[in-house]
Formats: C-alpha cells, sequence, structure tokens
C-alpha cells in the first residue's frame, strides 16, 4: 500500500486525506496547530462561540455535486440543519436601507420602491442573478482532465452565465455602482465586495444565496471541520497536530517526505501540499518550483489583491433587532495608510448554541488589504496589541452610535487582525481568501502539480481564484485524482 502524507490539516488537507484513503491509500496529516480545520475556525471566549468562517456555504443544495463532495468528506449530510436566515446583507446610507433578500422578487419590489430612478438597472440586475443561479463550481474532476462529454454537461449546466459574463463580465464593483443613481444603491453594490472586484462575483455570490446553494450549517466552522476530522479518523488516517513541517524533502525529482521542525524525518510515496502556496515555494520546498502564472500574481499586488479584515466579536442582548449582516456610514476610521467610511456588523443570533440564553454574538468587521497587513506587520508586539485595543473600542463606538439601544450592553468578546490568519495559518497577507480576479486580468488558476517533482501535488484555495471553502474541498479530491492518473487508475472515488 502506497502511503501518501498531506502537509497542513485546513479543508484542503482534510479532503485530500480522506479521498487518498477512499483510494486505498495510506495516509497521514501534519498539522502545525492543536486542532485541525485552518481558517475553518471559531473559538470560544467567556462562555461564548466566535465564528471565524462561513457566511454561507456553496454547495448545501442536495443533489448537487459540490453537495456530494462535501457529504463525502463527512461536513453535511440530509440532516444536517441551517441557519433560518433570509437575506444576503443590508445597506445603509442616512435614512435609506436596502437589502439583498434570497427572495429575488420581494428585492426587486423593495429596491424600486426604494430607488424608483434605478427601476431599470434594478430589473437587469436582479435577472441576471436569476442567471447567475446556473453558475457550478466543477466537482468531479479537473478540468484539464475532462472529456468532450463533461465539458457539454457542463456547459449545459451553466448554459445561462454567458449572459451574465457579457454583462458585468468586463466592469467591477465601482463600475456597477456606477449605473445606478441612488446613493444608497450605490454602496449596494460596493459594500460587500470592494470595489475592484469584478461585478459578476456580486452576483454570482447573491444568487448562490438565493437558490438555496449557499445555507449556513447549524454550529459553525469549527463544528463543520472536526466532522470531517471525525470521517479523516474513522476511516483509518492518521492526524498529527502540533506538528509543524520544516521542509519537505526533495532528492532529484522525488518528494522523499517531510522533515518536522524537530527534525524527524517521516517518508512518504506521495506528498501533497495543502498549505498556502506562498509557504509552499520558498520555505517547504524551494522558490524556483513556483509556477510562472502564480509567481505574476503574488508580484502584481494590483492586479491581484488579497482580503482580509480587522475583526470584533462582541457579545449583547439577543433582543438587538439588527438584521444579520448590515453594512452602514461611520466617522472615518484611519488604519495604518488608509481611512475607512464604512463598516459592518453581523449578529449570530440565528444559531443559539453561540451564547447563552438572552445573549448574542455580535462581529464587527473592517475590510483590509495588502497595505493593511503590512502595517500591521510593522508594529512591534506591544504596539500591536496597543493599537488591536484601540481600534476594537474605535469600532465600539461606531457600532453604539449606529445603533443606540446597544449603549451599555455591548462588551467586547475579542479582536483579531490580518496578522492573526498568517500566524495561525501561514496565510499570504493575512488573506481568508485567494486571489481575486479584477477586470482585465485572468483569473488566477493553475495545475496542483509542481513541475520538476514528480510526486509532490498541491492542494488548496490557492489553486484557483477566488478561493474559499469550495476550492479547498474540491482540491483536496483533484490532487488524490492526479495521483491515481500517474498510477493509470481510475480516478472516479
Amino acid at each position: 500500500m502506497s502511503k501518501v502524507i498531506v502537509a497542513g490539516g485546513g479543508i484542503a488537507g482534510l479532503s485530500a486525506g480522506i479521498y487518498a484513503l477512499k483510494a486505498g491509500y495510506e495516509v497521514e496529516i501534519y498539522e502545525k496547530n492543536p486542532i485541525a480545520g485552518g481558517e475553518c475556525m471559531g473559538w470560544n471566549r467567556k462562555g461564548y462561540h466566535i465564528d471565524n468562517c462561513i457566511h454561507w456555504l456553496t454547495g448545501t443544495k442536495q443533489g448537487t455535486k459540490l453537495w456530494e463532495v462535501w457529504k463525502t468528506v463527512g461536513a453535511i449530510d440530509e440532516d444536517t440543519g441551517y441557519a433560518d436566515t433570509n437575506r444576503f446583507y443590508s445597506s445603509r446610507l442616512g435614512d435609506k436601507e436596502v437589502s439583498l433578500w434570497n427572495d429575488l422578487d420581494r428585492t426587486q419590489k423593495e429596491l424600486i420602491e426604494q430607488a424608483p430612478e434605478d427601476e431599470e438597472e434594478i430589473r437587469k440586475f436582479i435577472q441576471h442573478v436569476e442567471y447567475a443561479k446556473s453558475c457550478v463550481i466543477p466537482s468531479d474532476k479537473p478540468m484539464d482532465m475532462m472529456g468532450i462529454k463533461d465539458y457539454i454537461e457542463m456547459g449545459k449546466e451553466m448554459a445561462y452565465m454567458p449572459k451574465v459574463m457579457k454583462e458585468y463580465g468586463k466592469v467591477n464593483c465601482a463600475d456597477l455602482a456606477g449605473r445606478f443613481k441612488s446613493p444608497v444603491m450605490k454602496k449596494l453594490m460596493t459594500d460587500y465586495l470592494p470595489a475592484d472586484y469584478t461585478a459578476y462575483s456580486l452576483l454570482v455570490s447573491y444568487a448562490t444565496m438565493a437558490s438555496g446553494n449557499g445555507n449556513i450549517p447549524l454550529e459553525g466552522s469549527l463544528a463543520m471541520s472536526l466532522r470531517i476530522v471525525k470521517r479523516f479518523r474513522e476511516m483509518g488516517g492518521v492526524l498529527h497536530t502540533n506538528a509543524p513541517i520544516r521542509k519537505i524533502v526533495v532528492t532529484g525529482k522525488k518528494a522523499e517526505g517531510i522533515e518536522l521542525e524537530d527534525g524527524t524525518m517521516v517518508k512518504a510515496d506521495y506528498v501533497i501540499s495543502a498549505v498556502d502556496t506562498s509557504f509552499l515555494f520558498g520555505r517547504l520546498i524551494d522558490g524556483r518550483y513556483m509556477p510562472k502564472d502564480l509567481r505574476k500574481a503574488y508580484e502584481n499586488r494590483k492586479a491581484y489583491p488579497v482580503t482580509s479584515g480587522f475583526q470584533a466579536a462582541y457579545t449583547i442582548d439577543s433582543d438587538f433587532s439588527g438584521e444579520d449582516t448590515i453594512f452602514f456610514e461611520c466617522e472615518p476610521l484611519r488604519i495604518g495608510d488608509n481611512s475607512f467610511s464604512r463598516m459592518s456588523v453581523k449578529s449570530y443570533a440565528y444559531d443559539k448554541s453561540f451564547a447563552p440564553e438572552g445573549k448574542t454574538v455580535l462581529q464587527a468587521n473592517v475590510v483590509q488589504s495588502d497595505s493593511d497587513y503590512l502595517y500591521w506587520e510593522s508594529l512591534g508586539r506591544n504596539e500591536y496589541e496597543q493599537k488591536k485595543a484601540e481600534y476594537a473600542e474605535e469600532l465600539t463606538k461606531r457600532i453604539v452610535k449606529e445603533f443606540p439601544e446597544l449603549s451599555g450592553r455591548i462588551e467586547l468578546l475579542d479582536c483579531w487582525t490580518p496578522l492573526t490568519y498568517n500566524r495561525y495559518c501561514n496565510a499570504y497577507h493575512g488573506s481568508y481568501m485567494g486571489f481575486v480576479t479584477t477586470v482585465g486580468n485572468k483569473q488566477m488558476r493553475f495545475k496542483g502539480v509542481v513541475k520538476g517533482i514528480d510526486n509532490l501535488f498541491v492542494a488548496g484555495q490557492w489553486v484557483m481564484s477566488p478561493g474559499g471553502l469550495p476550492i479547498a474541498v474540491i482540491s483536496g479530491k483533484f490532487a488524490v485524482q492526479r495521483i491515481l492518473k500517474k498510477e493509470k487508475r481510475s480516478i472516479e472515488i
């Protein structure tokens, strides 16, 4: 029996481990943290649970191919409970507020009522969100392994996506906002995703929620990760936590195995890297192995930006009337070199397991970019902690100003920065997604292989933009299929 070692125990690594076990391999996963799950994580503070990851999980509609992948790895099944939510998010400006409801008819009616001057553009937007419901993430096999029948089938599934791309494929969210006259409609189009992101990304995200294929599993991200860990172990896999890897040992064109930070050498027939690609290339193996397109993406920070956030979690009374996620105008807040005048809060009242009875967890977020990460990285330890506390206090003031009913009824539980994601997950510039595609630049995608090392394969959200949990989970499967193809075995697993 051939042995597969997986570097990294996030969703991609766990997926790779489970599919490798299904294919008949002996599998060991090595994870540097005490708990597997990577960025699909949550933690407890003062008797409350803070969820770090899932705002919606693409692939929750039964019968879809991605749902089958999630079921295979043990994340969800027919009995999974989901949050009772009915909207994507809301945007507030002055005395006006607009929402993207899961019910598209309701959204269209309310948006036209709030911004009748934009009726034509609103109807066009809603119609193309309906078209975007046809967007699917290929989950059977990597696209380079597809045959003509696969492409025909995918074309049928995504029959309406060309209409979306024709109308919104060459504009970003700022351009989309420029099509509207109403100031609050302009904010609605640029609040959730940064202004330079492609507009179709917003439509596809909203369509996922509106189609019922983007539900939120109850009990949160950590619980889902632990379900996947349980499936991996039940299948006979071995998970090593608190086991950071120093390097992947390469001799000639072969990865011999891994060397742990404590000097232990672990041999393997195949190695699957499921760590951040910025950590793989240059840390675990020589940077010269990095694919050319991937290198260009790292070098061109404007064309391929990444996203993170400065975030704070609070406990509040559960009678708070705020929506699940709402964006609002606030007094400008300067973090490093950048100033922000919009922020969001998200209520987790939909999950009773996160807080004691009568209480709710509320989380605030200020979007952060590459330059913001560099600011946080430049701070010394004491100054970093001081700035975190100062900014959290500033966020609290702005929340209370927008929601006066929270005055005296809001308590900080924790706050974290882009640096947190880098420390915990080696995430490039603290990003919790992969590279973002901007207008005029091709989508970042590369085969999960390493030219020059025959038995090393790559999984993780960085293999295809925009990353996230769906890309992570299918990339683990795809990495194992590449091993099977190399061995001239069936890739059906």
